[in-house]
């Protein structure tokens, strides 16, 4: 069996519209020759969910890592892997070679002399900092500097179980469309009977990060002072958080993408006079979401503060959420978490002023998503649970049941009442 395990991954799928005009494995000398086989496989599945950026993502990075595996280690067919090839991989993932973990994230390709190419910093894996290590000024790639910090880093990467749980459903989804394909005739995954050596079963579900009220206050307090001092700039901020509290929304749902771009007429007035927000979510499943009379008046602010009319007409499809250079709306998630982070900073000076230490600490650890969860947390509190299930897009009430505190809160008042020492 040939040696090629030294070798470090070069990144070989990018966008759609890229894999569509790239039939043949690029840079084939480096793998196998049954690798061109297996690329052909995994482009027709990846194509197959060209309309859903989301699911391409993720699954473009599973099976990437997987072909990868494949080929530079195992040095075998994705056609002839079998339940114990399968098994070895995840075990892999969990413990991968340091010189297939990166730091931070990265495109995967970059443009050089006007031609795309695979960008060298990238690795199938990747190890981050937390958002307090990083505000502290650690940074994880320091080149020859910091060689030591570099590979203590590498050896605490951590796969999560979430994590693990999507490769299984990527592989999954991947051996059924090969089956469909008439590729193969089984389904490896499928034959993994005790998936618990990898994923453990818990006893309760985790908790659902989100804002305390306090938080929440001094966030939307922040957003606001920004408003203020530069409306030009913040009044977008100011109505972004508000949407992705007051909406429950995705960050996904708020950028622009090839399935859906959100625009101002996606607000809408009903027969009966009620406001409600049409949204394109996970799944590539459409919504309507209820509009408050808060968020109405908050998107009538937004909308005056860009020289429009306070509600807009059922023709008006500028973009919700325009690009401040350049026409469109926003497509780059990224962008907006960047807009958000500066409100949990700005937010977290805000509390610290008032010596609210604890709380401040909280909010360095906070991402984008804890608005959503933050929203329908309190609204399940007093709204119909099936009217906040359909309104955040869950496909259960199950999921919605997680929001709902009232037993731990009751088990938490009564442990309360426990004694160390008998009286």
């Amino acid at each position: 069996m040939p040696s090629i395990i030294s070798k470090t991954p070069k990144a070989i799928f990018n966008t759609v519209e890229s894999i569509k005009q790239q039939p043949a494995l690029p840079n084939a000398k480096l793998y196998p020759i049954f690798a061109k086989k297996d690329y052909q496989c995994a482009r027709g599945f990846l194509l197959a969910y060209k309309n859903n950026g989301a699911t391409f993502k993720t699954y473009r990075s599973e099976i990437e890592r997987f072909l990868q595996w494949s080929w530079l280690i195992r040095y075998k067919s994705i056609l002839k892997h079998r339940r114990e090839d399968v098994e070895t991989f995840i075990a892999f993932c969990q413990k991968p070679l340091k010189s297939w973990i990166g730091f931070n994230q990265v495109f995967r390709f970059i443009i050089k002399d006007g031609q795309e190419q695979p960008n060298p910093k990238w690795r199938p894996f990747v190890v981050n900092l937390s958002k307090s290590s990083t505000k502290k000024g650690e940074k994880l790639d320091k080149g020859n500097k910091n060689k030591k910090d570099n590979k203590d880093n590498k050896d605490n990467f951590v796969l999560s179980e979430s994590a693990v749980r999507i490769i299984f459903a990527a592989l999954s989804s991947f051996y059924n469309f090969l089956i469909q394909e008439e590729s193969i005739t089984a389904n490896p995954v499928n034959l993994i009977k005790q998936k618990s050596k990898f994923i453990r079963k818990k006893a309760s579900s985790s908790p659902i990060r989100r804002l305390s009220q306090d938080q929440w206050s001094y966030l939307i307090k922040a957003a606001q002072e920004m408003a203020i001092k530069k409306p030009t700039k913040h009044n977008r901020t100011l109505f972004i958080v508000q949407a992705l509290y007051g909406m429950y929304l995705r960050i996904s749902e708020l950028a622009a993408s090839e399935r859906w771009i959100p625009r101002m007429n996606s607000f809408y007035k009903d027969a009966d006079g009620n406001w409600w927000f049409k949204v394109v979510g996970k799944g590539n499943k459409e919504r309507d979401v209820s509009v408050s009379n808060d968020m109405l008046e908050a998107f009538k602010q937004y909308r005056c503060s860009l020289n429009l009319s306070p509600l807009p007409l059922s023709t008006e499809n500028n973009p919700l959420i325009p690009k401040f250079i350049g026409k469109g709306g926003i497509s780059d998630t990224r962008h907006i978490r960047k807009v958000v982070q500066e409100c949990f900073d700005r937010a977290y000076q805000l509390m610290l002023k008032d010596n609210k230490k604890s709380d401040a600490a909280e909010l360095k650890i906070a991402t984008v998503h804890w608005l959503r969860h933050t929203g329908i947390s309190d609204d399940v509190k007093i709204r119909p649970r099936e009217h906040v299930r359909d309104d955040a897009g869950h496909s259960s009430g199950a999921i919605t049941d997680k929001y709902i505190d009232i037993e731990k809160r009751a088990r938490s008042l009564s442990a309360k009442k426990k004694k160390l020492v008998s009286t």
